[in-house]
């Protein structure tokens, strides 16, 4: 079955691939590809390729897996099936948690599935919040695409793998929002600041307005200032540092960000979310 999904794949890219090999000689994933039915600027022939390749649980849905997610901004922005979803109706608050260093282990680049590892006690936290009827959002910075080391493909079955993870343990996501954008990225994904990438709030803003949320009475836990800043700019009620991934480094940057509107906590890991639990509850 797959490998009639890649011939088909093939046949529709065979003879655009060539002449975007000749404006790629170097390898870089820049070039851009129109897609039919599902046009969407932002995935490159190397995503292409990806999807209609072995990688079955990215075959099995098909092109749109991928496509359906990257929004006409490039941004990535994926509601998890089986997630609370905006049919809840109402403004509810959420918990934000940033992925590498929070949810599972930083190990650089992340991409590949085999190497997701849950950072111990997340997807406990998760869960608890997930049974007070409170959306988990993910929110990610996601340079390694823009710089070119992998595509949404990668992104995509490794976020598949940490799902799949979670579901092991009892705990589920409900949306995941994604940014490549980099000073340092390829094009079309350089930008000097883009407002999605933390510390800016774009991806909050985003989800916030996806889901129905209150902004005001929701979290954010991450390991980088970053991740703390892009919650007081989105004007949510508070952000917890923790000391994995990279919190070490940023710890002393996190003493100065809390403000009268904007509650800063410290803690060694996620599982310290765990005391934000029912001041969330009180507000869902």
């Amino acid at each position: 079955m797959f490998g009639i999904v890649r011939q088909a794949f093939s046949e529709f890219l065979c003879g655009r691939w060539e002449r975007h090999q000749e404006r790629d000689a170097s390898g870089n994933r820049t070039e851009m590809l129109p897609l039919g039915n599902h046009e969407n600027e932002w995935l490159t022939h190397w995503d292409v390729l990806s999807v209609a390749g072995d990688s079955p649980s990215i075959a099995r849905e098909g092109f749109a897996s991928v496509s359906s997610y990257l929004e006409k901004d490039g941004i990535w922005c994926q509601p998890v099936a089986g997630g609370a979803g905006a049919d809840l109706g109402g403004s509810r608050p959420a918990l934000f948690l940033d992925r590498d260093g929070v949810i599972v282990e930083d190990v650089g680049y992340l991409h590949r599935p085999d190497d997701v590892r849950l950072v111990p006690g997340a997807a406990e936290v998760i869960a608890a919040v997930n049974r007070i009827g409170v959306p988990v959002v993910t929110v990610t910075n996601q340079s390694g695409i823009g710089r070119g080391q992998y595509g949404w493909a990668e992104f995509a079955e490794t976020e598949a793998r940490i799902a799949a993870d979670l579901a092991a343990r009892g705990a589920h996501l409900d949306m995941v929002v994604a940014c490549p954008f980099h000073a340092e990225g390829i094009p079309p994904y350089a930008h000097p600041a883009h407002p999605c990438r933390k510390p800016r709030p774009g991806m909050i803003l985003r989800a916030g307005v996806r889901l129905g949320l209150d902004l005001t009475r929701s979290w954010i836990v991450g390991d980088r200032a970053s991740d703390l800043a892009a919650g007081g700019a989105a004007g949510l009620a508070g952000g917890l540092h923790v000391l994995t991934g990279h919190g070490q480094k940023d710890r002393q940057e996190v003493h100065g960000m809390a403000t009268e509107k904007f509650q800063v906590r410290l803690a060694d890991s996620v599982v310290s979310a765990m005391d934000i639990i029912p001041q969330l509850a009180s507000l869902a």
